[in-house]
């Protein structure tokens, strides 16, 4: 079991002036950067978003449609749906399976997105500390989701140690198989120096394939 050695980010298009300049930022970090009152930022960062929401020219941050309060408290232990999106708006989020980012750009209400790939081995040997994997996609809680909680974030190097026993353990699940492989890599906070594990930039227009060129 090991992490795949490209992880791939999808991001809004008009996001990617401010990602240039500032990196990858959460939303919880996007929203520091706003006018908003400290109310506002609060209610925004831990209830549920309905749709996409603009925070500025350069900045906007997706809905959370798939995630409703009501299907969460059936799966969540030990914590309430205004944690959890908390704790999913305070990270920076990376696919591990492209096939996955490819199904997430059809969600995107038709707006012009960019596919970032990355090197996970250069972003590990910078951020391994406050980087943890989630073995599902923990964005959606519909049709039968699964159980989660504070532990379903591991911590990588808790994960090259005992894969997701401490998530089992915390969560009173049955321990997933060692060669369950990541579905997300998270990273808390913010990833400034982003651009220097960039591999490839893809804008996706709509109905055009993506158009590639290399970082």
């Amino acid at each position: 079991m090991k992490i795949p050695n490209r992880v791939y980010h999808l991001l809004e298009a008009t996001n990617w002036p401010s990602v240039q300049r500032r990196g990858l930022l959460s939303t919880q970090e996007l929203l520091r950067l706003t006018d908003l009152s400290p109310a506002a930022r609060e209610r925004i960062a831990t209830t549920q978003r309905l749709r996409h929401t603009v925070l500025s020219d350069d900045m906007a941050i997706r809905d959370q449609v798939p995630m409703p309060a009501d299907a969460l408290r059936k799966c969540l232990i030990g914590m309430s749906p205004a944690e959890w999106y908390a704790l999913l708006n305070g990270m920076v989020f990376f696919w591990c399976d492209r096939d996955r980012l490819n199904r997430q750009l059809g969600a995107c209400g038709g707006r012009p997105q960019i596919v970032l790939t990355l090197d996970t081995e250069r972003l590990l040997a910078r951020h391994a500390q406050r980087v943890a994997l989630t073995p599902f996609n923990t964005g959606n809680a519909r049709r039968r989701p699964a159980i989660r909680g504070w532990a379903t974030f591991v911590p990588y190097a808790m994960w090259l140690a005992s894969g997701w026993c401490s998530e089992s353990e915390a969560l009173g699940i049955r321990e997933r198989p060692s060669s369950h492989a990541p579905v997300e890599l998270a990273v808390a906070g913010a990833v400034r120096d982003a651009a220097e594990f960039i591999l490839k930039v893809e804008h996706v227009q709509v109905d055009d394939f993506p158009r590639e060129h290399d970082a």
